[in-house]
């Protein structure tokens, strides 16, 4: 039986730019990287970059993403820091909780959100989306 996330994997093209991004603007721990990838860390997150010089990024204009977590008082400070960098936004949010969307150096789209499950299920409570039905109370 699955128990949670046990890590993520990106394929990237240049090891030294991503590990700078992860490590240095969104500021996870660096824990061990070896000559075709690295290991990161936050509190519940392992996150492995994997070279892969044959990564071609995606155009693809669908939702799927990775999303951080980050205090609303960190908020602000935290976009205001990646906009510095001059990170690429993709998308506008439209959810419940603070969100800034934006691209890793090889085009992964991620997110720092403020707010949980518990928050985004409170929110579609009081405005459901279409056909939305509720599991747990």
């Amino acid at each position: 039986m699955l128990s949670g996330l046990n890590h993520l994997t990106l394929a990237v093209t240049d090891l030294d730019r991503s590990v700078a991004f992860y490590q240095g603007v969104l500021q996870l721990r660096l824990d061990a990287t070896w000559d075709s990838g690295a290991y990161l860390s936050l509190p519940g997150l392992w996150l492995c970059l994997s070279l892969d010089p044959m990564r071609q990024p995606e155009a693809a204009a669908d939702y799927t993403h990775y999303a951080f977590s980050v205090g609303a008082n960190d908020f602000s400070m935290f976009v205001e820091r990646l906009r510095a960098v001059g990170v690429l936004e993709w998308r506008d949010n439209r959810s419940e909780g603070a969100s800034f969307y934006f691209l890793d150096p090889d085009g992964h789209k991620l997110e720092a959100h403020v707010g949980d499950l518990i928050s985004r299920l409170e929110a579609c409570r009081q405005k459901p989306y279409a056909g939305m039905k509720f599991f747990t109370s």
